[in-house]
């Protein structure tokens, strides 16, 4: 099994970058999302448009991207000869797509709370829970690029 996951490496590692990137994408999007929707929303129409976009965003995208992410990761995980585990980047990389994974959940319960018209939260503070996803990326990045 580990000789398979050596020899599809490029591949799993291709298709791991390709679901990081529709996963952040929707991570980021989402929340700009919510500011329009917390902001803007005033008639039933457009209220349902926005939790159209929102739901398709989560299901259709982002759900989809963070499985095939965690899915392509773990096999990058067993691939033979990729992570030494006694440096310390794996586990800041790990710790941070956990983070990242719990955010999108936030995310998740922050679109049904809309969905219920039980929204409470306002624009603004949309806009700053939307650096979270960003902060998280580049402890990633680096962990993963510098290796340190």
């Amino acid at each position: 099994m580990f000789d398979l996951l050596a020899l599809a490496y490029p591949w799993t590692l291709v298709l791991h970058i390709v679901s990081v990137i529709s996963w952040m994408a929707g991570i980021f999007y989402l929340p700009r999302l919510f500011v329009y929707h917390a902001e803007q929303v005033t008639d039933p129409k457009t209220d349902e448009m926005f939790q159209t976009m929102e739901r398709r965003l989560l299901r259709g995208i982002m759900n989809p991207a963070m499985i095939a992410t965690w899915v392509f990761g773990i096999m990058l995980l067993l691939t033979p000869g990729i992570v030494v585990w006694s440096d310390v980047w794996p586990w800041t990389k790990g710790a941070s797509v956990i983070a990242m994974t719990v955010f999108h959940q936030w995310l998740a319960k922050r679109r049904k709370d809309f969905a219920a018209g039980q929204n409470t939260r306002t624009g603004r503070n949309y806009r700053m829970m939307n650096e979270v996803p960003t902060l998280l990326m580049v402890v990633i990045v680096a962990s993963v690029v510098v290796k340190f």
